[in-house]
């Protein structure tokens, strides 16, 4: 069977510096693929553009290439889509692939696309071995997600899985340490991120706002109030700002979301045939819509309505198409932590501070604080002599009181005057006048070839 709809993706890209924040790292070429779908647009992951600075795409067994840009982007569930420039008739003659259905256990599918390794469409078949909630290595995000025994490699990410004639599932990671075990976005949440880049919805995939413990020992579920037979999950923390916390509370039970009744195991029967995590249910959702949650509050059966929100933990995972936010100050860079500082480390899930892996793993945010300040780095000058060990550390105060994020750092060494005293976690103190360091800035940054003396977008 032949596959025209399927076209192969050049993506040239370049990606911020974390350990520098105010450059960026040297261009870098890679190959994905892609399917045209309905209105000439072409579907793949938001993997393979992630911080594209030029795309292309070619068709199967034809020479020329076509510019390519991105009309839309869903980092979360890992999918983009993409529109041809020029020429603008590229695709003209090439008929649109069809989104089928969710497949079903066992049943039979191919992944198309360019693997590396050649230049032409390779076909691998397989079965569907799994349907559940998966971690989408792209955005962290835990979402429904569709595993085969096909092989998907580098370059095939992005392409089509077809079954029945018609696409399946969007190839976007494969297991590691094992053979031939993919992963691909499956159709329930690819049409919920095509319907909403045609209804101008955010591209983001939304957040309940909760942490929850399972509740499968059964004294703690009498303790809590549960009647017997009354199954859920209770919650253990709720995320300042959010949806939940406005109306739900620590050590609430959640025994439905959404119409579906939530197991002490943290499960769900979704779609009456799949046993998956309860948050199953966010791929099929947008930002601001409203879902309803059965709960249990001290013993007593109530009905929420929850208002959807972004996901906000206190350490941001992985970002894309955005230039880090830093602010140098006295020749000392501040930063806000995230995933992306934390990746400079090599294997940095054990190399990276411990303070920092704490606020990544089980931070969370508060009214007082909204994100981690951290002084990542120390560019000697004159005015900062003595203060060279305190570098990667956590930003306590800053004239007494606690940041509460990177902007309010910002604002409040913008506001002091005369000596301003910064502490950090480690107990360390460091004291700067405004006035020398108002001196001093060209300075430093001239000779560290920094373009600005911050980013905070």
């Amino acid at each position: 069977m032949a596959y025209p709809a399927v076209v192969r993706v050049f993506a040239t890209t370049q990606d911020p510096d974390h350990d520098s924040p105010w450059q960026t790292r040297s261009p870098s070429s890679s190959t994905g693929s892609g399917v045209v779908i309905a209105g000439g647009a072409i579907l793949t992951g938001a993997h393979v553009v992630a911080n594209a600075t030029f795309l292309q795409v070619q068709k199967p067994s034809h020479p020329d290439k076509a510019i390519a840009r991105v009309r839309a982007v869903c980092h979360d569930a890992d999918l983009a889509l993409l529109e041809v420039v020029e020429p603008a008739d590229f695709l003209a003659d090439v008929t649109p692939a069809e989104l089928g259905e969710m497949p079903r256990l066992r049943d039979e599918v191919a992944v198309v696309g360019y693997p590396v390794g050649g230049e032409e469409i390779s076909i691998t078949e397989g079965v569907v071995s799994r349907i559940e909630v998966q971690r989408y290595s792209h955005s962290q995000r835990h979402l429904l997600a569709v595993t085969v025994d096909a092989a998907i490699n580098a370059g095939n990410s992005g392409g089509p899985v077809f079954g029945g004639g018609k696409v399946v599932g969007i190839a976007f990671q494969k297991l590691t340490g094992v053979d031939n075990i993919g992963e691909m976005v499956p159709p329930p949440v690819i049409r919920t991120f095509l319907d909403g880049v045609a209804a101008g919805k955010r591209p983001l995939v939304p957040a309940m706002g909760v942490v929850t413990q399972n509740l499968e020992n059964p004294l703690l579920r009498k303790q809590l109030g549960l009647a017997t037979g009354v199954a859920g999950v209770v919650v253990t923390q709720i995320e300042h700002g959010s949806g939940a916390d406005a109306v739900l509370k620590v050590r609430d039970v959640i025994t439905a979301v959404d119409g579906m009744a939530v197991a002490n195991n943290g499960t769900v029967l979704y779609d009456g045939r799949h046993r998956t995590r309860f948050d199953v249910m966010l791929g099929r959702h947008y930002i601001g819509d409203v879902v309803t949650v059965a709960l249990v509050r001290a013993g007593q059966p109530l009905t929420v309505e929850v208002t959807l929100g972004e996901w906000r933990p206190l350490v941001p995972r992985t970002r894309y198409d955005q230039a880090p936010r830093y602010l140098v100050f006295g020749g000392l860079v501040f930063q806000a932590l995230t995933r992306d500082v934390l990746a400079t480390w090599d294997k940095w899930w054990n190399k990276a501070p411990k303070e920092f892996l704490y606020y990544y793993y089980l931070g969370a945010r508060s009214a007082e604080r909204r994100e981690v300040v951290i002084l990542s780095k120390i560019l000697a000058d004159e005015i900062n002599v003595g203060y060279g060990h305190l570098y990667n550390e956590g930003v306590a105060t800053v004239d007494g009181a606690t940041p509460r994020d990177l902007d309010d750092f910002a604002a409040r060494l913008d506001a002091a005057q005369g000596v301003v005293e910064i502490t950090t976690t480690s107990g360390g103190v460091i004291m700067l006048d405004t006035a020398e360091v108002a001196k001093a800035q060209a300075r430093i940054l001239e000779r560290y070839r920094i373009p600005r003396d911050r980013h905070l977008p």
